[in-house]
């Protein structure tokens, strides 16, 4: 592996415009990938005595639904940089009738229920086998737990995150099918975000905030976008701190299982 330029980040966030106000002389860095552009240039400033690369995921007018991101563009910029860590919050809505509008929930599993998106770096030039059995970061699992109930926020240890293609809402039978399998948070982003980033040899650490309940568990008119933003922008303060404080407690040193995941590999590319 090789790096095409010098490190100007060491912990990057994939979040929401509102993320925007928390970096200190920021800076923004357009960057080009063999997979285009990003969704927007990234922002690189100061956080928490750290330097951090901060990007959109949906743009900073929200131009792309989740389906038509472009994910790989996204974490191959944000590593170009010097990024080795990936704190990613999002909203997420739950299939737990207890865990509510409001809660954090910091899952361990992952389910893909997408169709077409192009999930991985390595289409061609023979296959790249890569360890997802543990899709998240454990160290970055353990920071953001420790972070979460520091700030009272009493986070859920664990769960089964399940990716959908959007951008509709789940029907009320699809949701509870989801449920019934043990699931918990369903959203529309977290896939491919985290085998893209383990394909890259990052750490990625999930922070979903619940803004509604799913349609299986809800018993009104189901899910609308309007209840999702107002539950978002009522935490964005709150959730804003919590990713400061996440990132100031993650290790300068990787002592997780991640930076190894290709190890032995035969990669068909080389990575920046």
């Amino acid at each position: 592996m090789t790096t095409s330029r010098p490190p100007v980040a060491e912990i990057g966030v994939i979040g929401g415009s509102g993320f925007y106000s928390f970096l200190t002389d920021a800076e923004e860095i357009r960057v080009d990938t063999p997979f285009g552009a990003p969704s927007d240039p990234v922002a690189v400033g100061e956080l928490a005595g750290r330097r951090v690369a901060f990007l959109p995921r949906h743009g900073r007018d929200h131009r792309f639904p989740p389906h038509a991101i472009p994910y790989r563009a996204n974490l191959w910029a944000l590593r170009s940089l010097g990024v080795r860590q990936v704190v990613a919050p999002s909203a997420v809505g739950s299939l737990v009738p207890d865990r509510g509008p409001g809660t954090l929930a910091v899952p361990d599993q992952l389910v893909d229920r997408t169709a077409g998106r192009a999930q991985t770096y390595y289409e061609r030039g023979g296959a790249v086998h890569v360890p997802f059995a543990d899709p998240y970061c454990a160290e970055g699992r353990r920071v953001s737990l420790a972070a979460g109930r520091a700030a009272g926020w009493e986070p859920v240890d664990g769960g089964t995150l399940v990716v959908v293609e959007g951008p509709r809402f789940s029907t009320r039978a699809e949701s509870q099918w989801f449920a019934a399998q043990g699931w918990t948070l369903v959203g529309m982003t977290g896939h491919p975000e985290a085998v893209l980033a383990r394909e890259l040899a990052l750490c990625y650490t999930p922070l979903c905030l619940v803004t509604d309940l799913d349609a299986g568990v809800e018993t009104g008119e189901g899910v609308t976008m309007a209840d999702v933003l107002a539950v978002f922008r009522a935490n964005i303060g709150r959730l804003r701190t919590l990713v400061g404080d996440v990132v100031a407690a993650l290790p300068a040193e990787r002592t997780c299982a991640c930076p190894d995941v290709l190890s032995g590999a035969d990669l068909p590319l080389e990575l920046p």
